[in-house]
């Protein structure tokens, strides 16, 4: 997949919301614009009956999770439930695990403890189940890139920099895939761009792993403040008319296949702009 086409896709369900039910027919049209994957945003459990209707609209088509919540389900039922996906689809699903955003863990599931202690003791689980190749974990910090590493066939970085997949790479070694998202917003209107950019942000800016992570990378508190500093906004997003770009960036510095995620512009959907981005990127 990385070797031969290095850009795919990342997505929320809301953005193929009338697709519901017809999810296949969203994943053909993916596939026919020639993007080879498709990354799920959300908080998967054992319930992938989404992901298989998406896999089963295609004949090549890869589908991520992007991530399965290592605090919803039991690691033997998600488990279970990749044997089912894998059986029929072989190696077009990958399993992308972690351990969520503290906040909201510690709201929907209880008590938010040792998190990394927590996927090493699920990844214990799984062994057997899901093999190493299929399986990939989110990773900002060092710790949780050494994670990714030594028990996975890599990391899946989401809202970071080109700078950040360099350091990545350095931290996973040559043979670990290496799979950043990149947001990109194709309005060439400066303020239209930063204010589609900020009303994204907005959530991540009260999630501190995020936060930290741009910590590492030299961003200061005044950069978090009021919706994010133009500096942030333009080191996470690509935008204007070289937005594409910044998905280039990190496969410059290391990326083996960047996940694009669009932002629409006010009245188009993900799939408008990905047909857009299909014919200048891919």
């Amino acid at each position: 997949m990385a070797d031969n086409a290095p850009y795919g896709v990342w997505l929320g369900t809301s953005a193929f919301a009338d697709y519901q039910g017809r999810e296949n027919e969203f994943a053909a049209e993916l596939q026919k614009l020639g993007f080879p994957s498709l990354w799920l945003g959300g908080s998967w459990g054992s319930d992938l009956s989404v992901i298989e209707r998406l896999l089963s609209g295609s004949e090549r088509l890869v589908v991520g999770t992007s991530i399965a919540n290592i605090w919803r389900d039991p690691a033997e039922e998600v488990g279970r439930a990749y044997t089912r996906v894998a059986e029929r689809f072989g190696n077009r699903f990958v399993l992308g695990l972690g351990v969520g955003h503290h906040p909201q863990t510690e709201f929907n599931q209880g008590q938010y403890a040792k998190p990394l202690a927590k996927l090493a003791a699920y990844l214990d689980v799984l062994d057997g189940i899901v093999p190493v190749p299929n399986r990939a974990l989110a990773a900002l910090g060092p710790k949780a890139l050494e994670l990714a590493r030594d028990r996975s066939a890599g990391a899946l970085p989401y809202l970071t920099t080109p700078e950040h997949t360099r350091i990545a790479r350095q931290a996973l070694g040559p043979d670990r895939l290496l799979i950043p998202e990149q947001k990109v917003v194709l309005s060439e209107e400066p303020d239209e761009a930063r204010g589609l950019a900020r009303a994204v942000l907005k959530m991540y800016l009260g999630l501190p792993n995020y936060v930290n992570a741009w910590r590492r990378l030299g961003f200061e508190e005044p950069d978090f403040a009021d919706g994010g500093s133009d500096r942030l906004i333009d080191a996470l997003f690509g935008w204007g008319p070289d937005a594409l770009d910044r998905v280039r960036e990190h496969r410059a510095a290391g990326a083996d296949h960047v996940c694009v995620q669009p932002i629409p512009r006010p009245g188009r959907s993900a799939l408008d702009e990905l047909r857009i981005i299909a014919d200048q990127l891919l």
